[in-house]
């Protein structure tokens, strides 16, 4: 049965006077107010609890998470986007990012007493770079790394002794060894990347591993900020702990198994392989570069990363881990769809 017209109109014009009520205008004001003030109070404490998580993990790590999280959104944004959708644009970055990775090393190793000659490394960087590329077999890229680790060895043997500069044998020994050692570490390795990414679905193949890397160092990082209590070898890095190498294991393996089997179209067990493999490269990839800065005294090989610190720190798991999934590429390609 319907509510009688006019009890409705009276209702109506009860309420509107009341909303019309001397000071309940004000009353309303006063609430969202009050309201206001709770919530910016709110925002506050948070903002307050997450500046002091922040702080106690950039205590720990020497990082600054906010600035971190943001640089590594931006980078992984642009790189994937252009591996992706661009892949000519993805492949240019990498042999820029190879000349800018070689002059962060050939710089760092200048400060530890080395005698680099940067200029010819970075030439030298972009051509093995770019053969990986343009390469139409591997045995290409194998063939342009032997010459180019040949010409910058020479070059260095022949700019010493034009230089006699009375520097030791020990001395010269160490600058031949390490003008083989910088496109050895560098162009070589991203020069894989590059014919990785020639291979059938080679995009999905970079996607995945840097996605796999890019987890292990994550549950390394959190499970360790967390409870990481025992080194891993604290002569070399002092904050990789097992714990977070056991963070690392997990996160690696899941990433890997779910990438693997939806991405790659690949057997699960193939994903549990990729995930140990991609943990051991990336985890002595971290500890290989950590030893290098140990040797020469450095905290990071530069600054052009906010929240990161140079190139090579960001690529120290991703440049070893490449080689191992070429392999695992040419392992598994016939298995696809089995």
């Amino acid at each position: 049965m319907s509510a009688d017209p006019k009890d409705d109109a009276l209702e109506s014009q009860l309420d509107a006077q009341h909303d019309n009520a001397p000071g309940s205008e004000h009353k309303h004001g006063a609430q969202f107010e009050a309201r206001r003030a709770e919530f910016r109070d709110q925002v506050a404490i948070a903002r307050e609890h997450f500046e002091e998580v922040n702080e106690k993990i950039k205590q720990r790590t020497g990082r600054d998470l906010i600035l971190a999280v943001s640089s590594g959104l931006v980078l992984a944004g642009v790189v994937f986007g252009a591996l992706l959708f661009v892949p000519t644009l993805f492949a240019a970055i990498a042999i820029i990012v190879s000349g800018l990775a070689t002059f962060e090393l050939a710089r760092a190793l200048e400060t530890g007493g080395r005698k680099v000659d940067v200029w010819v490394q970075i030439a030298a960087a972009v051509v093995l770079a770019a053969t990986g590329y343009f390469a139409t077999a591997l045995w290409q890229v194998w063939v342009m790394t032997f010459a180019v680790v040949a010409v910058l060895i020479v070059w260095r043997m022949v700019g010493q002794m034009v230089a006699k500069d009375g520097r030791t044998y020990g001395d010269v020994l160490a600058d031949i060894a390490a003008a083989g050692f910088i496109p050895l570490y560098v162009p070589f390795l991203l020069a894989m990347v590059l014919v990785l990414q020639q291979q059938e679905n080679g995009a999905a193949w970079i996607l995945t591993f840097v996605i796999v890397v890019i987890a292990a160092d994550t549950g390394a990082y959190a499970v360790g900020v967390w409870i990481g209590k025992h080194p891993m070898v604290p002569r070399v890095s002092p904050k990789k702990t097992w714990e977070g190498f056991a963070g690392a294991a997990v996160a690696a393996s899941i990433a890997a198994t779910l990438l693997v089997y939806f991405v790659l179209d690949l057997p699960i067990w193939a994903g549990l392989i990729m995930g140990v493999v991609i943990l051991i490269t990336a985890t002595l990839g971290d500890l290989g570069e950590s030893l290098i800065k140990r040797d020469l005294g450095i905290k990071d090989m530069s600054s052009w990363i906010p929240g990161h610190g140079g190139l090579l720190d960001r690529l120290d798991s991703i440049l070893p881990s490449a080689v191992a999934t070429l392999a695992l590429c040419y392992w598994f390609t016939p298995l696809v769809g089995t």
